[in-house]
C-alpha cells in the first residue's frame, strides 16, 4: 500500500493524435496500451474503486474536489489479489463500472493518460505527482502542458468518468421515461377522440 499527490486536470479532447505527437516530439516515456475496468464501490466519502487491467492492477481510495481548473489529489493505491476483489464485491454495493483503452506516458514526475472511455468518448488526463507540502511547481507542470496541448477551460471536466456516466444513464433512463410518457398521452388522446366520435354518434341516435 502507498500513497499518493497529484495536481490534475482531465480534458475532453477531440484530436489525440494532437496529444500523441507533442509527447513524442517530447521524447515522453510511453508504457503501453492499459485495457482498464474501473468498479466503483458506493463509499461515505471520496471515492473508491478497482482497477483491472493489463498493465495497473490496484485498490484506490482518493479524494479530490470537483471543479474545473488543476485540483489535488490524494490517493491511497493498494495492490489487489482475487481474494480481495472477491471480497469487495460481496461486501460493497457497486455504483457504476468504467471501461476504457489507456494510453500511459511520462516525463519526468508527470503522467499523462491519453483515454478512450466507452459511451464518454476521448479525454486526456495531466497529473503531476509531488512529494513535498509545497506542491505549486506541481500546479505550473500542470498548467504548463494545459497550454502545450491547447486544453481551454471549457473542455475541462471536473467530475470522474464514474460521475459522467452516471449522468449519461440518468439522463437516457429519464428520456427513456419521458419518450414512454409521450406516447401514452399519444395514446390515450386517440383512444379519448375515438370515445367522443362513439359517444356523439349513439347520442344522436
Amino acid at each position: 500500500m502507498f500513497n499518493k499527490h497529484n495536481i490534475e486536470i482531465k480534458a475532453k479532447v477531440d484530436n489525440p493524435d494532437f496529444i500523441r505527437k507533442i509527447l513524442r516530439e517530447l521524447s515522453a516515456e510511453f508504457r503501453g496500451i492499459d485495457h482498464q475496468i474501473d468498479t466503483y464501490f458506493k463509499a461515505r466519502q471520496g471515492r473508491l474503486k478497482i482497477r483491472e487491467g493489463n498493465i495497473e492492477n490496484y485498490l484506490i481510495y482518493y479524494e479530490r474536489e470537483n471543479k474545473k481548473t488543476p485540483k489535488k489529489s490524494d490517493l491511497i493505491l493498494c495492490e489487489i489479489n482475487n481474494n480481495l476483489k472477491n471480497t469487495f464485491h460481496k461486501a460493497f454495493n457497486i455504483m457504476c463500472v468504467v471501461r476504457k483503452k489507456r494510453e500511459i506516458y511520462f516525463i519526468d514526475n508527470i503522467k499523462f493518460h491519453i483515454d478512450n472511455v466507452a459511451k464518454l468518448g476521448s479525454f486526456v488526463e495531466i497529473e503531476a505527482m509531488f512529494t513535498t507540502p509545497n506542491n505549486i511547481d506541481a500546479y505550473k507542470q500542470v498548467e504548463k502542458f494545459m497550454k502545450l496541448f491547447n486544453i481551454k477551460n471549457d473542455s475541462i471536466i471536473k467530475c470522474s468518468y464514474s460521475d459522467m456516466l452516471t449522468n449519461e444513464i440518468s439522463n437516457s433512463y429519464h428520456l427513456r421515461i419521458l419518450r414512454i410518457v409521450d406516447k401514452l398521452k399519444n395514446s390515450f388522446g386517440t383512444a379519448y377522440n375515438q370515445y367522443k366520435h362513439f359517444s356523439s354518434f349513439f347520442l344522436s341516435k
